[in-house]
């Protein structure tokens, strides 16, 4: 983001805490009740720093909302909050602190899809209700899923269905892969060449890309070599950054079109202006001038935040994500695990937190959100946060596999 630093973030992020309590002193709790308290776990360093601040940037505009209007049941609300680095067994590492020795009743966060799937592992074996924020890989409301686990973010294969039968009709059905090597970027991948394959097309290549990785151009000489309709890039973060600025350098955008699986707006702002170009898909857009309550809430997040930021996606997924779970509570009028979880099922998101136009709500037999994707072209002559043309808003229900295609068998205890 632009003049985004980790140091304004956090002194951003304490004043918002502060705020809500400071501006009601007559706000009162539960006599004698503690506080509940929720663990976050995003990567606050390394490749996906920016998109890690920003899901805790929304995760406490939820906080101070959520504690002016009385908490979770009556009882005020604290946001503890670990840095993972994107790596899993740190992330492991931190939800153990976080449940076990700082006493978390429920936990969430997650940009990484290998974290996302290691503490849905500690979760489950806790009991501890998780919410992942920003973690895409099927497998985690899919064949590793678990009742104490719900996410925000889409699936993979929401993502490559939002955009592979445009670019198929665009384009034609000649594609090569460029990929990250880890959980998000397989399951992405499979899902792309499974639906390009259904519609008659062929992958040409899969170049597997380490995640961190700073050069990309034997990715891109291979990509190059086997004269593709289409390259899609699947890295994401830092990763996509590095990998557009040398595609351009080497002039393939003037050969054959770019896309790929998802883009962010802390990514499009990160790249020069001569590498905004291409296909991809946002899963939520700053700018929905038709839609209730999203012109608000971002005029409230530029009041919160003032180094001239807008709000992302990965914003959305830490607001609504805390939000959902005081929604939940509520609903089921319980924090207690089992409890809270059913109250989650099948919730759906009111039009001041799900802030886009279709219905919005936690899938019962995979505990999957079904959320918009937001499809479309990189605004190229753009300038911040103007950045993006949105093509469609692709409903969630439309998007997702069935939910009996996604392997999930949520394990209750008896």
């Amino acid at each position: 983001m632009e003049g985004f630093t980790r140091r304004k973030a956090l002194k951003a992020g304490l004043a918002l805490g502060a705020a809500p309590f400071a501006a009601t002193p007559f706000l009162s709790y539960g006599q004698g009740e503690s506080p509940i308290k929720v663990g976050m776990h995003d990567p606050l360093t390394g490749t996906y720093a920016a998109e890690g601040e920003s899901e805790v940037r929304g995760a406490k505009l939820a906080l101070a909302e959520i504690n002016a209007k009385g908490g979770i049941l009556g009882r005020k609300v604290e946001l503890l909050i670990e840095d993972d680095n994107a790596n899993a067994g740190l992330a492991a590492q931190k939800a153990h602190k976080l449940i076990e020795k700082d006493g978390c009743s429920m936990i969430m966060g997650a940009v990484s899809s290998a974290t996302a799937l290691s503490v849905n592992q500690v979760a489950a074996q806790k009991g501890v209700p998780y919410m992942v924020t920003g973690g895409h890989t099927d497998p985690v409301t899919g064949k590793e899923c678990h009742w104490t686990t719900f996410r925000i973010c889409t699936t993979t294969y929401m993502l490559a269905n939002g955009l592979a039968g445009t670019l198929y009709q665009k384009f034609g059905g000649k594609w090569y892969f460029i990929t990250p090597d880890y959980a998000y970027g397989h399951t992405l991948q499979a899902a792309y060449a499974k639906i390009l394959q259904g519609l008659g097309g062929q992958v040409l290549g899969n170049s597997l890309s380490p995640l961190g990785t700073t050069d990309f151009s034997s990715y891109l000489i291979k990509a190059q070599s086997t004269n593709p309709q289409v390259l899609i890039l699947l890295v994401d973060g830092q990763d996509l950054v590095n990998c557009m600025k040398q595609a351009v350098q080497f002039g393939l955008q003037k050969k054959m079109p770019i896309g790929g699986g998802l883009s962010e707006l802390e990514v499009l702002n990160a790249l020069p202006t001569e590498a905004r170009i291409g296909w991809w898909t946002l899963e939520w857009y700053w700018n929905q001038p038709n839609t209730p309550h999203v012109k608000e809430w971002v005029d409230s997040y530029r009041k919160t935040y003032t180094d001239g930021s807008y709000p992302s996606a990965r914003t959305w997924f830490g607001y609504a994500g805390l939000h959902a779970l005081a929604l939940g509570a509520a609903h089921a009028k319980s924090i207690e695990p089992t409890k809270l979880a059913r109250g989650l099922e099948g919730l759906e998101l009111p039009p001041e937190i799900k802030l886009q136009p279709n219905k919005v709500y936690f899938r019962k037999e995979d505990h999957q959100l079904m959320s918009s994707e937001f499809p479309g072209e990189i605004n190229t002559n753009g300038k911040y946060p103007d950045l993006f043309k949105v093509a469609s808003i692709v409903p969630g229900d439309k998007a997702a596999l069935p939910a009996s295609e996604t392997g999930c068998k949520l394990d209750y205890p008896a």
